[in-house]
């Protein structure tokens, strides 16, 4: 029965982002003809605009169809990893882009990681160490965490580690050792919101009643430790979601300031010549990305709590009655 309702929250979940996925992917095709002006003219990008060029575009991405007609061959095309080619380079789009797609999610990885580190166990002695100094100066940093503008953050540590140390290179993305600024950079603000989620939910744990109940019997400090613990985990899990969406947010500020040639950069470039197949491929990529992340979390914290769960039957059968 238990294998049953896992099995049932699973494909439900999974059934909410693939809904979640057709609502964006709608709206990220929209992009087209959301723009100002004549979508064929749009997809000229830079090149004379000729009415041969333009009844050619026309012909060739079925502009005259209705608008439903388009979007379901995109997605026919998506789905078959078509998605046609970019309007400056003729290139594939899918080839286009992983080059830029491999430093960027390298760059986002090494920045979760950077953030896990950090955040996970200031948090955890923040919330240990309530009320007192070693608490408050946590909170000041997550602070400035919070409020530093990254592409400040960025500058500082490009002139003192880059320029004047001459520990880490400048620009560029030849090698690990070319991200390691840029993902401490991603991961300043992103560390600071976990401290503030991993805090919260360690204070949650620390006074509740199992806490007092497992200290009355004298348990091992270790094994209280374990329990708040693994309770807490959920919602900094959760939170994983958002933190994914702001690291690929922050991406495009930050690889402008050292040069990286990653997404960022490949889609305010095809942002400023108009090359909409190449937005609407990124847009896609990292909205799917996000909501698999998003999903593959939730679906594991309900897993591993077993609160959650008794949660969910609890109000189906309230649903059933």
């Amino acid at each position: 029965m238990e294998v049953l309702k896992k099995a049932a929250f699973i494909i439900k979940r999974l059934g909410a982002c693939l809904v979640t996925l057709v609502s964006l992917s709608f709206i990220i095709f929209s992009l087209l003809f959301l723009a100002p002006g004549d979508p064929a003219r749009n997809l000229v990008g830079t090149r004379r605009a000729t009415p041969e060029l333009l009844a050619q575009i026309r012909a060739q991405h079925h502009l005259d169809d209705p608008f439903l007609s388009q979007y379901t061959r995109w997605i026919s095309g998506a789905l078959n990893l078509d998605f046609g080619r970019s309007i400056r380079t003729n290139v594939n789009i899918i080839d286009h882009v992983s080059p830029h797609a491999g430093v960027t999610f390298q760059l986002v990885g090494m920045s979760l990681v950077f953030s896990l580190c950090l955040g996970l166990p200031l948090g955890i002695i923040s919330a240990k160490n309530k009320g007192k100094k070693l608490d408050g100066a946590i909170n000041v940093m997550a602070l400035v965490g919070t409020s530093a503008p990254s592409f400040a953050v960025g500058l500082l540590l490009l002139y003192f580690f880059a320029f004047r140390l001459r520990i880490f290179p400048m620009y560029g993305a030849q090698t690990v050792g070319h991200l390691i600024l840029p993902a401490i950079t991603l991961s300043f603000g992103i560390s600071a919101f976990i401290i503030k989620i991993t805090r919260q939910a360690m204070l949650m744990e620390i006074g509740s009643d199992y806490t007092v109940f497992m200290r009355s019997r004298s348990v091992a400090p270790y094994k209280i430790m374990r329990a708040q613990l693994k309770n807490a985990a959920s919602p900094v899990l959760t939170s994983t979601g958002l933190v994914l969406a702001s690291l690929f947010g922050s991406t495009v500020l930050v690889e402008s300031i050292f040069s990286i040639p990653g997404l960022g950069s490949l889609l305010a470039s095809a942002v400023t010549f108009r090359d909409v197949p190449v937005v609407q491929f990124i847009a896609l990529m990292l909205a799917v990305a996000i909501s698999l992340t998003s999903a593959f979390v939730d679906i594991l914290v309900y897993l591993l709590n077993p609160n959650m769960q008794k949660e969910s039957t609890v109000s189906q059968k309230r649903g059933e009655s």
